[in-house]
């Protein structure tokens, strides 16, 4: 998934200088020509499985149906160039000038889409946001839901009969097979991020966590004191007594050469691996419980620079139609983000006990920011 995923974190500096001068700007800042092109360019700040995704489902289908249309799909791994991506945005902003993207897929959307960088959206320029769930739009802060993920647990069947089912099993797992599990850095994908804010959790009182998911609470981050001693205590037991991969793709490849046992991976991103013949038939997964692993939608932002308002807002309210929603469903397993009783009946049924509404949210951006900060400096070598 994604997923809602775990990015490098825009500066505070980015945000106060887009905060002051950008303002509630949401209106394309161009117009002539321009806004009437049918050529689009998409930033995809994810991973190399959503962008086979974009390329060979998303785009070709959308252009069959809407002739005319030409859709380009740029490709920042991981989002490491996420803070110059959003300093971009924001001297085009303010410029009035083409940014160069038209609509964007990545974790960092829903950190900037309280800055005025972003077109507003509603059911007036996007009709079938109304068949998308009140909450899972409020989650976004202003980005625009489009699939969803989660996180789960895969592991390889030729050496693990019975997986562990819930946290505290999966813990105690680790510390009986030394060097066979280990997750990615936070900053650098979502799985890992996952893992981490799931053993925080673990400690965390519910009324604080249902703050964090929310809103920017750092008061209450002294709560994950305990969940990260955990984290540092594993560090004898994880691969190599403490590697920990960069990005998800690296945790994946390390699962299908038989270098670990068991981690934890996006929904999306496994299956397609698995489809592609990536992942070997050996290589299965459950989902954990008390708590679970966390899941979510991703959301994509059209930046209001943009002149090409029309064509962009087109393709994102075609990506919340049914026919759309169905193939990120059969291609990479992606939780349809509209309301199940829109879909299919086949894919209803396939998404009934894992309705985007109900998956475990993960926390809000800047307390993920802040995570990944405090993870660099209690866990790895500790």
């Amino acid at each position: 998934m994604a997923k809602m995923t775990g990015r490098r974190g825009i500066t505070a500096l980015a945000i106060v200088s887009i905060l002051a001068l950008v303002g509630a700007q949401s209106s394309s800042a161009a117009s002539g020509s321009a806004s009437k092109s049918k050529a689009l360019t998409v930033f995809l700040s994810t991973d190399t499985n959503i962008q086979t995704l974009w390329q060979t489902i998303l785009v070709p289908a959308f252009i069959k149906v809407n002739p005319g249309y030409k859709v380009k799909v740029v490709l920042d791994l991981h989002g490491l160039h996420d803070a110059q991506t959003t300093a971009k945005l924001t001297s085009a902003t303010m410029r009035k000038k083409d940014p160069g993207y038209d609509v964007m897929d990545g974790g960092f959307v829903t950190q900037i889409a309280a800055s005025g960088l972003l077109t507003k959206t509603s059911v007036k320029n996007l009709p079938n946001l109304k068949d998308v769930p009140t909450p899972v739009v409020r989650a976004g802060g202003g980005g625009i839901p489009y699939r969803g993920s989660s996180v789960l647990l895969a592991y390889n069947t030729t050496k693990v009969q019975n997986p562990p089912r819930t946290l505290d099993d999966l813990l105690a797992w680790i510390k009986s097979n030394p060097g066979e599990f280990t997750y990615n850095t936070p900053d650098s994908g979502g799985s890992g991020q996952s893992f981490v804010s799931t053993v925080l959790d673990k400690f965390i009182p519910t009324a604080d966590r249902s703050k964090m998911v929310v809103d920017y609470v750092p008061e209450l981050e002294k709560d994950w004191d305990q969940g990260f001693a955990v984290l540092a205590s594993l560090n004898p037991y994880v691969f190599q007594k403490g590697v920990y991969p960069n990005g998800n793709s690296q945790i994946l490849n390390l699962l299908s050469t038989a270098q670990i046992t068991m981690a934890p991976v996006w929904s999306d991103q496994f299956v397609t691996g698995v489809k592609n013949g990536t992942i070997p038939a050996n290589i299965s997964f459950v989902q954990i419980a008390k708590p679970s692993f966390t899941g979510g939608a991703a959301y994509l932002g059209i930046p209001s620079a943009s002149p090409r308002q029309a064509a962009a807002l087109k393709l994102v309210n075609w990506l919340l139609s049914p026919a759309a929603q169905a193939l990120m469903s059969d291609s990479i397993a992606g939780y349809p983000v509209i309301n199940l009783n829109k879909l299919p009946a086949s894919v209803a049924l396939k998404f009934k006990s894992a309705d985007i509404g109900n998956l475990r949210p993960t926390y809000f951006s800047s307390m993920r920011q802040d995570l990944n900060k405090m993870w660099s400096q209690k866990v790895p070598g500790k």
